[in-house]
């Protein structure tokens, strides 16, 4: 569309919008006020590995709403998410920027990591794009590395980060604590029957980054919570106690009653407790999530 020809643009997976990614769009806002244009962050769904491997991919850090929602408080102006198919895979180098660079956005400056590769085959990459890119109207830039404690940060650190237990090294790589976002759905109502009543939430991914049990916080605008913080328990995992065999994320509020099925809410790790078991009993089971609830609730007297 004519209105959205001309801007700076940067492309990737962006998985996490981590600190490097946010320094890299950072650089593309502060090249964008220099030339008067609007930033376009060009992303893809299903993220490339997931199409090519799809029983081979690595955890989720983000699904591609909450990529949206962390980009929007960065203030980006456009989000252009193509999806990744047969027919965009099968584009060459030269198609994929004349048809979306070009003719689509009318890119003036581009930002990509020096190990870009795009187009059928990987054909393309930094090199290519800097040669054409004078002839086709755009500069070129790459990216400007972002390292913590000496390490470069990275999705994939940040998912050993998280499947280590780590929240506060992830903390320190995302720029904000790990959280996931959800709908709360009908679950089979066996938490109840222990004492602990859960929010069900699926988490539309192949694979959780994170399992286990935490200390959380639900935050929603759901009229029962209005925007609160409520504190409370989570687990993460397949509850094998029960026989279950769909990754979950299952909620426990402290001090709170109300009906919030269906709600969209946010929920924040901040401690990790313990690994999912599987329980010889439904009493010994509910022995252990007292406990933990009783650690959970010391972390937030704290």
């Amino acid at each position: 569309m004519p209105r959205h020809q001309g801007c700076v643009a940067t492309i990737g997976n962006f998985d996490g919008v981590h600190l490097g990614h946010q320094a890299v769009i950072r650089q593309v806002m502060d090249k964008a006020k220099e030339l008067g244009l609007p930033v376009v962050v060009i992303t893809f769904e299903p993220q490339p590995q997931e199409f090519f491997r799809p029983d081979d991919v690595p955890a989720r850090l983000t699904r591609f709403r909450e990529k949206l929602l962390v980009l929007e408080s960065l203030f980006v102006d456009r989000v252009l998410c193509l999806r990744f198919n047969s027919q965009l895979a099968g584009l060459t180098a030269d198609e994929f920027v004349q048809r979306i660079l070009v003719d689509g956005l009318g890119v003036k400056y581009l930002v990509v990591g020096d190990d870009f590769k795009f187009g059928r085959d990987r054909s393309g990459d930094f090199e290519y794009l800097q040669s054409i890119g004078p002839e086709l109207g755009f500069e070129v830039s790459d990216t400007d590395s972002f390292s913590f404690a000496g390490e470069r940060v990275s999705s994939t650190g940040i998912r050993t980060a998280l499947e280590a237990g780590d929240l506060l090294l992830a903390k320190q790589m995302l720029g904000r604590d790990y959280g996931m976002c959800g709908r709360v759905a009908h679950g089979d109502k066996r938490g109840r029957t222990i004492g602990f009543p859960t929010a069900n939430i699926y988490l539309h991914r192949k694979s959780s980054p994170l399992y286990g049990v935490y200390s959380v916080q639900l935050h929603s605008k759901h009229p029962q919570i209005g925007g609160r913080v409520v504190n409370g328990i989570a687990n993460v995992g397949q509850r094998p106690t029960v026989g279950g065999t769909r990754t979950l994320l299952e909620v426990h509020l402290f001090d709170f009653e109300g009906d919030i099925y269906g709600a969209y809410v946010d929920v924040t790790f901040l401690q990790k407790i313990r690994d999912e078991h599987r329980f010889e009993s439904f009493e010994a089971l509910k022995a252990q999530i007292a406990r933990d609830v009783e650690q959970a609730k010391a972390f937030f007297a704290r």
